[in-house]
């Protein structure tokens, strides 16, 4: 560690899949910082086509854990990011606002790791249920939902695919 902040490395490898949090609040701080690095995000063509919904309401998280078929854990995180498609046109813009979101959900959830908090990914959740919940327009997508905390759990470690099983050489 330098200067009190993890090596990239290592909040890649201390990034654990955290299903169970305190209860405890988070900083306006670490909220932010979280979010900027999400802002930080490459995009294509710089159009960032997503929009973060910070939910910290307790009746929207309760909402949300029924459209993610009960994923209790996330009415349990302080915070809970829900990362959603803004594609400018149709065709090839849709793809590129999934991707746009995909990266910006990631390097938050690695933020969040860097300032000792847990996360977890949720890809499982009926997409037209989120949409709801939150009020999110026609043409937008939910991508992905991101609780975090303080880790209530220390996850262990999962095994990994070697890389000759993972990476294809040409």
């Amino acid at each position: 560690m330098k200067g009190g902040k993890m090596e990239f490395l290592e909040v890649i490898k201390k990034r654990r899949s955290t299903r169970k949090f305190k209860d405890k609040s988070l900083k306006e701080e670490e909220i932010e910082k979280i979010l900027r690095a999400a802002n930080l995000a490459p995009s294509a063509h710089n159009w960032q086509s997503y929009k973060i919904y910070l939910v910290k309401d307790q009746k929207i998280k309760n909402e949300l854990v029924l459209a993610s078929f009960g994923q209790e854990f996330i009415a349990q995180a302080p915070v809970v990011l829900v990362f959603v498609s803004y594609p400018r046109n149709s065709g090839r813009a849709e793809f590129y606002a999934l991707q746009d979101a995909t990266i910006a959900c990631y390097q938050a959830w690695l933020a969040a790791v860097d300032l000792g908090l847990a996360a977890v990914w949720i890809g499982a959740f009926e997409p037209s249920k989120v949409a709801e919940i939150l009020q999110i327009g026609k043409n937008q997508f939910p991508v992905a939902i991101l609780p975090i905390g303080y880790a209530g759990e220390i996850p262990s470690k999962t095994s990994r695919k070697s890389l000759s099983d993972l990476v294809i050489r040409k």
